[in-house]
């Protein structure tokens, strides 16, 4: 009897040690809300970034969340200068809580195609980063938006994730920053692959990376604009049949360092455009990007010339690079090259 009063005792002191070592910490992570479809309900405002985090309880079941509204706007109101935001806030975290595991940024998806491309190109850290969003309102019947949060935080979780650059979470699939494109205004599947694959998916059974990004990005970046309040203001112009000389005669004399035209598929021009390129004074750079995604362009201009080429970028993201270029030099023959490795 004392024997099995002795055993008995000595597991009841010993349980809380026992259950102390069996307790997980879960993973620290930090989301990031801005608005957008995923946020939003028919009819009413958009929800709170912490409500629409408490919205899916199973994120705390596999991580301790922390969340940070930064702006609570549709994507199609979004500025470079909430691109500086995101950037300054990611930078404030990673500096208070250094264990983070993963941050997440909840995004409509107009704009995410350029947000992802710009933090992806920005941020120097290799923590992973995955943008998520939804293509139909919280209320809506089967909303998208729960499901792909959790998928998003299963990949930012992933110990593949690390490195990857900021990528992209929606209906299962896993992108590159590079590679977004939004194809339908209604279809959760919006996001299709481009030639060069998915990086991965995801779902209830786990994460599947297939491949890693190969250009430049996060810590490989020669951008380092951490500190910048401002950035260089670049139009966009699309290139049209018959379009007139007084439309590009107006952008080409506003006071800006750069443009980017956006011209037929393999970077022919109409006729007012070839004319205006002929006598180009070189008063700022110009980039010229296909219309056609996936439309890679190729060739080159003589070194004295002001035209870059964008390569694979599509016009928006060629955009965001000229930005960024030219924070670091206004040689079109270094701004070419960095254009060249995408």
């Amino acid at each position: 009897m004392y024997k099995v009063l002795f055993l008995f005792m000595s597991f009841y002191f010993m349980a809380p040690e026992i259950q102390s070592q069996s307790v997980v910490t879960k993973p620290k992570v930090l989301i990031l809300t801005t608005g957008g479809t995923i946020a939003s309900q028919s009819g009413n405002p958009l929800i709170e970034g912490p409500a629409l985090v408490r919205a899916v309880p199973e994120l705390a079941a596999i991580a301790s969340v922390e969340v940070d509204e930064v702006i609570r706007i549709g994507s199609s109101k979004m500025t470079p200068a909430v691109w500086l935001q995101l950037l300054s806030r990611l930078k404030m975290w990673i500096e208070r809580v250094p264990e983070l595991a993963c941050i997440l940024i909840t995004h409509g998806t107009d704009t995410m195609e350029e947000t992802a491309f710009f933090l992806d190109q920005t941020f120097k850290h290799d923590i992973p980063i995955v943008l998520v969003g939804a293509m139909r309102s919280a209320n809506a019947v089967s909303a998208d938006g729960p499901a792909n949060l959790l998928d998003a935080l299963r990949t930012g979780l992933s110990p593949e994730a690390k490195g990857k650059g900021v990528m992209v979470v929606l209906n299962n699939a896993i992108h590159a920053a590079v590679d977004l494109t939004k194809t339908d205004n209604t279809r959760v599947q919006t996001f299709a692959p481009t030639p060069k694959g998915y990086l991965g998916t995801v779902d209830d059974a786990g994460v599947h990376f297939f491949r890693s990004p190969y250009h430049p990005h996060t810590t490989h970046s020669p951008f380092a604009i951490s500190d910048t309040t401002t950035l260089p203001v670049i139009d966009l112009v699309k290139d049209y049949a018959g379009m007139p000389g007084d439309i590009l005669t107006f952008f080409a004399e506003r006071q800006t360092p750069g443009m980017v035209i956006e011209t037929f598929a393999g970077g022919r021009t109409s006729g007012q455009v070839d004319q205006m390129l002929a006598e180009w004074s070189g008063s700022k750079l110009i980039v010229l990007a296909s219309s056609l995604r996936g439309s890679r362009l190729a060739g080159a201009f003589p070194n004295d010339t002001y035209l870059v080429l964008s390569r694979n970028l599509p016009a928006n993201k060629a955009r965001i690079l000229l930005m960024l270029a030219l924070t670091v030099t206004s040689d079109p023959v270094k701004i070419q090259a960095m254009f060249d490795q995408f």
